[in-house]
């Protein structure tokens, strides 16, 4: 590792992490709990607005999982209408086909209704409609919207990425095969509807990948440089929910409780990341997804153990103060016995929900050297990281994974 771009690195995120105390990143409005979603009808009529656009995936919109949002909205009046060709890992293409839309049917709100993607898309259809002369490109990286969106609602259908309380939205340009972050405290939504109805019939692998890309946030937020009193809290309280519950949702689908438990840990989460950001487990990841598509939960699940190992004694602490708090081991056990013991619960949880060990046949040779060329651009200087990864240490991480 370069010394000086060590010492860079190290400077950028401590003047970075000195702003974020300047900088007003807000929180949603929560409304939680079964049927909720039938509430953002009455939401809208009292914000005066009479149209909206309602972002969301092909599979959602023909089943029947939005009945009770659109119930809500015709008992109000309320017009609307649905774009629903968001796919996993959205692209350009997809935004400004979406944005067309939206200007062109007058819509004054915009309700992100489904997972990481169509938060995503919905953020970013946003940030487009307030900022008609920037491109997406130019969106890039950190604070570069910097306007007011239109009211943004967002109704997760799967418990792990969080956007709901986030900053920011992953977008890929598909002729690059770029994965990249738009981070803006504007792009946090207005509302957070959190109803558990809307996952209690997610098939098991997405409960599973899902609920390890949470994990991921609140581990890789806890372990890293720029942590607060809250954005601990926030992560340690999603890390027991995640250990409590996510096996229960995989294995008792109906579980309403846990099912609720599961939505409240993406989104404790998830005001954590914002605030604390991630780490290299989703620099690496967001190159399978833009190279590959490989669904983000899965990367992320699959390479959390393997950078945990990695870091090593730098994070030997943080890891044992998350044993602790989840009651994993004894109390007199040494920090490095208690991190050993929480990576090798994570490697167990993903082996009881059938997440495979690598992305076996899906990366190719010739492709690593980019991908580390777009993880290593992606994580330095911003992520605050408990060791930052040279070049070696990234293909290291390519090799075991493949």
């Amino acid at each position: 590792m370069n010394i000086f771009k060590k010492i860079y690195c190290r400077i950028y995120q401590g003047v970075f992490k000195l702003a974020l105390k300047f900088i007003n990143i807000p929180t949603p409005k929560l409304i939680e709990g079964e049927n909720s979603s039938s509430k953002v009808g009455d939401i809208i009529k009292l914000k005066n607005i009479d149209k909206v656009m309602i972002v969301t995936d092909s599979f959602l919109a023909s089943s029947g999982l939005m009945n009770n949002l659109i119930n809500g909205l015709e008992e109000n009046e309320i017009e609307y209408i649905i774009y629903s060709n968001v796919i996993p890992n959205p692209t350009i293409t997809l935004i400004e086909e979406a944005l067309k839309l939206y200007i062109d049917s007058n819509a004054k709100a915009i309700i992100a209704f489904g997972g990481g993607s169509s938060m995503d898309a919905a953020k970013i259809i946003g940030a487009r409609s307030v900022k008609r002369k920037m491109s997406i490109p130019k969106m890039k990286g950190v604070m570069k919207v910097r306007k007011k969106l239109p009211l943004l609602i967002a109704l997760p259908t799967t418990a792990g990425t969080g956007s709901e309380g986030t900053i920011a939205a992953v977008i890929t340009n598909s002729s690059t095969h770029e994965k990249y972050a738009v981070n803006d405290p504007c792009l946090v939504p207005e509302y957070a509807i959190l109803d558990p109805l809307l996952i209690k019939d997610l098939p098991k692998s997405i409960t599973s990948t899902t609920g390890m890309d949470a994990l991921t946030h609140a581990i890789e937020a806890y372990i890293g440089r720029s942590n607060t009193k809250f954005t601990k809290e926030m992560a340690l309280e999603a890390c027991k929910l995640i250990f409590d519950n996510l096996e229960k949702s995989y294995e008792e689908p109906s579980d309403i409780e846990a099912r609720n438990n599961m939505l409240k840990a993406s989104y404790y989460a998830g005001l954590a990341f914002t605030r604390a950001y991630v780490g290299n487990v989703h620099a690496i990841a967001h190159t399978l997804g833009g190279f590959y598509n490989v669904p983000h939960g899965l990367a992320n699940a699959v390479i959390l153990p393997v950078v945990l190992e990695k870091y090593g004694e730098s994070i030997y602490s943080p890891l044992a103060e998350i044993a602790d708090y989840i009651s994993l081991c004894a109390k007199e056990l040494d920090a490095k016995e208690k991190a050993i013991q929480l990576i090798e619960r994570i490697k167990s949880m993903n082996e009881r929900m059938s997440i495979p060990l690598r992305i076996e046949g899906t990366i190719k040779e010739e492709d690593i050297p980019l991908m580390i060329k777009r993880a290593d651009q992606e994580a330095n200087p911003l992520y605050p990281v408990p060791m930052i990864f040279s070049y070696e240490d990234f293909k290291g991480i390519y090799d075991r994974i493949r």
